[in-house]
């Protein structure tokens, strides 16, 4: 997994990026795939950005110059994730008591990119900074910004696409803007979405929700304790939307095992978020890497003592690591670890 750092303006940052893996003989343009289909649609995503998210283009554009493709391009292959049928499968919960804050989250991905995967820190010019993990770049899927916001995304496989965020873009944009998840609620309500998703978010208050999510419709979960989600909908008004499909994730029995274990036990801390990920409890990441497919990474954030732990692999065969690049932001103004 690498550990990216990105700083400076937008477009600084994503030329930098874009230059050091044009340097170590990474070309991005051999993975794009794009299609017709896909560079139309980004170039209607491309429209929504310059209104609601212009500075993300920025960096699209950096990404684009180190790396010599055009911009249009990086921008298509970008935007149509999470649109045009993605493999991230993944397991997303929060949760506190009296003596914790916590999301963990286990990223569900295909082997072959395992050692692609990216855990970055950033720190750009008028945004908020934060360490976020992903399977591509610039997108987020998992993180926590220095004012200790965590959120977690899972996909769900669309039934409608319309222009605007996808699910990386989402996690990105909060993390990058919000302090709360009520402010982060609020922009979910105004930001075109495009793809279909589910965001689990818990704050430094302890206020959480999974929100449910696609181009027409966005529900929110609350729970006073606990909430979790897998990849598919569980809200009534969401359902409709589900992809009418073969679970073959195991989304299903991943979503028992977070509903049993949450109804079960009382004893909440760190150590229970990592074994829950670890599969302690049940099935959460026992998958046959033969098939191609496991548990990439595994993500934990203590918000009550500003920590973030990451399994670079799967949980139940890698150790947590504590990552310390991240200064949480004191209310005072103040940093620290």
């Amino acid at each position: 997994m690498y550990h990216s750092r990105w700083k400076g303006s937008h477009y600084e940052a994503g030329f930098r990026y874009g230059s050091i893996l044009y340097k170590n003989g990474l070309r991005l343009k051999d993975a794009l795939n794009l299609t017709h289909e896909k560079t139309d649609f980004a170039e209607k995503c491309t429209h929504v950005y310059k209104k609601v998210f212009p500075e993300i283009l920025d960096e699209i554009r950096g990404l684009a110059d180190g790396q010599n493709i055009a911009f249009k391009d990086m921008a298509a292959f970008l935007f149509v994730i999470y649109c045009f049928v993605f493999d991230n499968k993944c397991s997303c919960f929060a949760f506190h008591d009296n003596n914790n804050i916590v999301l963990g989250r286990n990223s569900d991905f295909l082997t072959d990119i395992e050692k692609l995967c990216d855990s970055a820190y950033y720190k750009l010019d008028n945004s908020y900074s934060f360490v976020g993990n992903t399977t591509a770049m610039i997108e987020m899927e998992d993180g926590v910004n220095e004012h200790g916001l965590a959120i977690g995304l899972t996909f769900i496989y669309p039934t409608i696409i319309k222009p605007g965020l996808n699910a990386g873009m989402l996690v990105r944009y909060i993390l990058e803007k919000c302090k709360t998840t009520k402010e982060a609620l609020e922009s979910l309500q105004k930001l075109p979405i495009a793809s279909s998703q589910t965001l689990t978010m818990i704050d430094k208050t302890a206020d959480m929700a999974v929100v449910e999510c696609n181009c027409e419709k966005t529900s929110v979960i609350k729970s006073k304790y606990f909430v979790f989600s897998t990849n598919h909908f569980v809200s009534d008004e969401m359902k409709k939307y589900q992809f009418d499909g073969i679970d073959d994730v195991h989304s299903h029995e991943r979503h028992k095992t977070l509903y049993n274990t949450f109804n079960t036990n009382e004893n909440y801390s760190v150590d229970f978020a990592k074994n829950l990920l670890s599969g302690t409890y049940g099935f959460m990441c026992q998958y046959d890497r033969k098939q191609g497919f496991d548990t990439v990474w595994s993500s934990v954030y203590d918000l009550k003592r500003n920590k973030i732990y990451r399994a670079e692999g799967n949980p139940s065969r890698k150790n947590f690591k504590e990552d310390t690049r991240l200064k949480f932001l004191l209310k005072n103004n103040l940093y620290y670890n």
